[in-house]
């Protein structure tokens, strides 16, 4: 129990921290006239997906790797199966946006990056991993995606290109009372600090009291608790009918997790796929791979039935997993 309350603890000093740091910083840009596209696309993006990123660092950096790999994975999972299929029960999603139209293939190309990756080492008889080579792949083609995505801001200037949708869809402001903002930032670096910290260590003591492997915890404890962040803006975003809003949120968060997280993770420490890892690459792929046809190849919606199985074959997944874990 105590592991618990300092697992529900660490991530509520996460979110805390990334709220704080979001806030902050969506001041200081407002106060230098920097564009909203910065706001939304670097201050917004990395603040909600900084919960993630800090459990992976010190959980690599203190030889947690599985956790680190369960956190990231585990949310991506959660991400396309739980959040986006509750979305979808609540209001049907329909995509219009260029910016979700590009990022979708692009989720799925890392999402099959990432599985080829790590089936490298068990086809060469070797244990499957994340190494600092693949770490730097990943990070490469993250690279590449926001390169060409800048370009495109400054280059099309019509009516309907990526700057008036961002331009659109951003509306984070930071209240004008915001007296002290570089405190505020300084404040959520803190807490997501403590809020790793404390995270990684009680997640590694309550995988040790109960007999599970730490990837366990981070696939279905930690992953969920971080993912808060994308539940809680989809949600809002689909009852005010911002379906796009809200399949980009998820978007954006796994591409995130998959491209930057995960990789840096790889870089300070070797991320070991653990037993039963592979099988949970092959559901994120899936899961990336069945919204292709539904919002390219029909007309581009996705139905609260298509949504109730979706989250139907995430609660499967789940009960299998834990089962087969058992």
């Amino acid at each position: 129990m105590l592991s618990l309350a300092g697992i529900a603890g660490g991530i509520a000093l996460l979110i805390g921290g990334g709220a704080l740091l979001v806030r902050g910083a969506s001041e200081i840009a407002t106060r230098h006239n920097i564009s909203p596209i910065i706001v939304g696309l670097v201050i917004v993006g990395f603040g909600t997906s900084s919960p993630e990123l800090v459990v992976n660092i010190i959980g690599a950096a203190t030889g947690q790797g599985e956790l680190a790999f369960g956190n990231a994975v585990g949310s991506n999972i959660a991400n396309l199966g739980l959040i986006l299929g509750i979305t979808a029960c609540l209001v049907p999603i329909t995509i219009q946006s260029s910016i979700v139209r590009r990022e979708l293939p692009l989720l799925l190309l890392a999402t099959t990056m990432i599985l080829v990756l790590a089936l490298d080492g068990p086809i060469e008889g070797r244990p499957a991993v994340i190494g600092r080579s693949d770490a730097v792949v990943l990070l490469l083609v993250f690279t590449i995606f926001v390169y060409i995505s800048i370009l495109d801001m400054i280059r099309v200037q019509s009516k309907d290109s990526l700057l008036s949708e961002i331009a659109l869809h951003t509306d984070v402001v930071a209240p004008a009372s915001v007296r002290y903002p570089w405190h505020m930032i300084l404040g959520g670096f803190v807490l997501l600090f403590l809020g790793g910290e404390l995270t990684i260590r009680s997640s590694v003591s309550f995988a040790e009291s109960i007999g599970i492997p730490a990837a366990i915890v981070g696939l279905f404890v930690v992953s969920l608790g971080t993912s808060m962040p994308e539940l809680v803006t989809s949600i809002i975003a689909a009852l005010r009918n911002e379906s796009d809003l809200a399949l980009g949120n998820v978007v954006g968060s796994n591409i995130f997790n998959s491209l930057v997280v995960l990789p840096v993770s790889g870089l300070i420490g070797k991320v070991n796929v653990p037993a039963g890892g592979i099988g949970d690459l092959v559901m994120s792929w899936l899961l990336a791979a069945i919204l292709i046809p539904i919002f390219f190849l029909g007309k581009g919606r996705l139905g609260r039935a298509v949504g109730a199985l979706i989250l139907i074959a995430y609660l499967v997944y789940v009960t299998v997993r834990l089962t087969y874990t058992a």
